[in-house]
């Protein structure tokens, strides 16, 4: 993920924070320039998943109707793609459209000249502006400039449950810390893993350790974390949280193996719906797969969904979330001029057309532009949409995911040493020695 810290307050929905950016770091472009069906066409990365039916119909209707300004458009899975734009915008070979989630990553490729200033464009575009929820194109800017510009949909994390599952053994979501570790003997007595974890993944771990430190000491802690304040992950409300997440390991919380389960595959969710796990800790993202893979499932209303527990005696305010106020794309600076008229030119017409957002909400996604609620309201998924646009809205602050608003550096070394506190190889005061050295870097 990117950059500092990043609240999302508001009467809209409004994204501040120790220091915005936004990398794009979630989505991806397509292969080597001059690739598509004519030099100019403008090359795309996307992500495979939840989105890519919705950004594969807006490129196609695209192309059709602008055959000399096309855009090739190829996926991959989240976890490749991370690694793959990185390298390749570093060595000036990134796709025209480069997607990111903003934050500390976005901000390497502004100090290293690798993507365009966008300013200039929405000053002769004031309709692409307005479109926007305001604090989510915020969260583009990059020392009051605009660097990349939102593409999708607003995602907090989410604590979804199994409701068969909790009315076997008579209990409801937890609303507490201590509750959800009392539900945990009583799930593991009716044989049944209380949370899914996509742990081969990495970056699942951290929405527990996100979730904890917000909840424990207030989205100020991670806010000088990411202003790289000397011994900031030494905080108390840092050192509480590892501390309880290896509570959680101790006690059995987790799904048996839960090391080798892949998040990109969707294996974390299907242990959910399938019953061999009460509870999952994802992102808003997953329900359009659960829509897609678990339809029966999503229909019968035996998926639940709720914020993550208080802790008792925490500092931050329990509607506080933490997330991805959405996906951006940013425009590659290697890009010819041909492939950056390409590529503007669909960001104005192509993007959040009325057929695009509808695309976007009936997949399940709540769009992060003004003027939705009415089309939200009549979705069959009415409920959960709603439930996310006011979790998001609502929120006085919405902390970027961790691994996006960090540097690339400090992100990767986070995720490598978390991984090492859920396996109990390492101590949290450990953790936080570990990523004391990286501040800065």
């Amino acid at each position: 993920m990117h950059m500092k810290n990043l609240k999302l307050r508001t009467a809209g929905m409004a994204v501040s924070a120790a220091a915005l950016s936004i990398a794009l770091a979630a989505c991806g472009s397509s292969g080597p320039a001059g690739s598509g069906t004519s030099a100019d066409s403008a090359t795309m990365w996307g992500l495979t998943g939840g989105n890519q039916p919705v950004l594969q119909t807006s490129v196609d209707s695209w192309n059709k109707a602008h055959p000399d300004s096309s855009i090739k458009l190829d996926f991959f899975a989240n976890d490749a793609y991370k690694t793959k734009v990185r390298t390749a915008v570093g060595a000036g070979q990134g796709p025209t459209f480069i997607y990111g989630w903003g934050g500390g990553v976005l901000k390497s490729y502004v100090d290293s000249g690798q993507v365009d200033d966008l300013s200039g464009f929405l000053k002769e575009h004031p309709d692409v502006q307005s479109r926007y929820l305001p604090s989510v194109l915020k969260n583009g800017e990059i020392e009051g400039k605009t660097y990349a510009l939102p593409n999708n949909n607003v995602q907090p994390v989410v604590l979804y449950y199994n409701k068969e599952v909790f009315e076997k053994i008579g209990a409801e979501a937890p609303k507490t810390w201590d509750e959800l570790m009392a539900l945990v003997p009583k799930f593991k007595e009716a044989g049944v893993a209380p949370f899914s974890l996509g742990g081969q993944s990495k970056w699942p771990d951290l929405m527990w350790l996100e979730y904890l430190v917000e909840r424990i000491g207030g989205p100020e802690v991670f806010a000088n974390i990411a202003a790289n304040k000397p011994n900031a992950w030494s905080d108390p409300a840092v050192i509480e949280a590892l501390t309880k997440i290896q509570d959680l390991v101790d006690a059995g919380g987790f799904i048996n193996g839960f090391s080798s389960v892949a998040a990109d595959s969707n294996a974390d969710q299907a242990l959910m719906y399938t019953g061999k796990a009460a509870m999952i800790l994802q992102g808003g993202w997953i329900y359009q797969g659960l829509k897609k893979d678990a339809a029966d499932f999503v229909k019968s209303g035996k998926l639940g969904y709720t914020t993550f527990p208080t802790v008792e005696g925490g500092k931050g305010d329990p509607a506080n979330v933490v997330g991805n106020p959405s996906n951006f794309w940013s425009l590659s600076s290697k890009a010819t001029e041909g492939q950056k008229k390409a590529a503007l030119d669909y960001v104005a017409d192509g993007m959040f057309t009325d057929e695009n957002i509808q695309g976007l909400i009936d997949s399940g996604a709540v769009p992060v532009v003004n003027g939705i609620e009415d089309k939200l309201a009549a979705s069959p998924d009415k409920d959960f949409l709603t439930y996310v646009y006011g979790m998001a809205k609502n929120a006085p602050s919405f902390t970027l995911s961790w691994d996006q608003a960090l540097s690339p550096a400090q992100g990767d070394a986070m995720l490598a040493n978390l991984d090492q506190i859920f396996l109990k190889k390492i101590t949290p005061e450990q953790f936080a020695s570990t990523m004391n050295a990286t501040i800065g870097k």
